[in-house]
């Protein structure tokens, strides 16, 4: 089991960075060539939605990124520091509002992935995404 693991300070322009990173790292791992866009826009989103909860409570701490290449599958776990509360916790109008960015995120991953893990506390968060690989052929010469 190979495992490439990325951090990052909690700043947008390194989102784009950490999807580059997946997309390459999946394709050597055999994730299919027609799979790669929505590889890309799922980490973006998971990357994008870490980076926002580290910024909307001021967490210095960097997004955690974690590729991991199993037998017959790929997946990219992205991981936040910030502290989640559980459903109807929160209220008021911020909260609410990004209560509800916060789910439209996670229904674009959703869409995206077939495979989702959410997990969340009041010490962090982690999406696991996983997407099944092909195993390279064999090249005769």
């Amino acid at each position: 089991m190979a495992t490439v693991e990325l951090r990052f300070s909690a700043l947008p322009e390194h989102v784009r960075t950490a999807r580059l990173v997946a997309a390459a790292v999946a394709r050597r791992a055999g994730v299919d060539e027609a799979v790669l866009d929505e590889v890309r826009l799922a980490v973006g989103e998971a990357c994008s939605r870490a980076v926002g909860l580290h910024q909307s409570v001021g967490i210095t701490a960097p997004v955690k990124v974690a590729l991991i290449e199993e037998e017959k599958q790929f997946s990219i776990e992205v991981g936040d520091e910030a502290p989640h509360s559980a459903p109807g916790e929160r209220s008021g109008g911020d909260a609410d509002v990004e209560a509800e960015e916060d789910e439209m995120g996670l229904a674009v991953i959703s869409g995206l992935v077939d495979d989702v893990e959410v997990s969340a506390d009041e010490h962090g968060g982690l999406i696991r995404m996983t997407w099944p690989t092909t195993p390279p052929t064999a090249v005769l010469a």
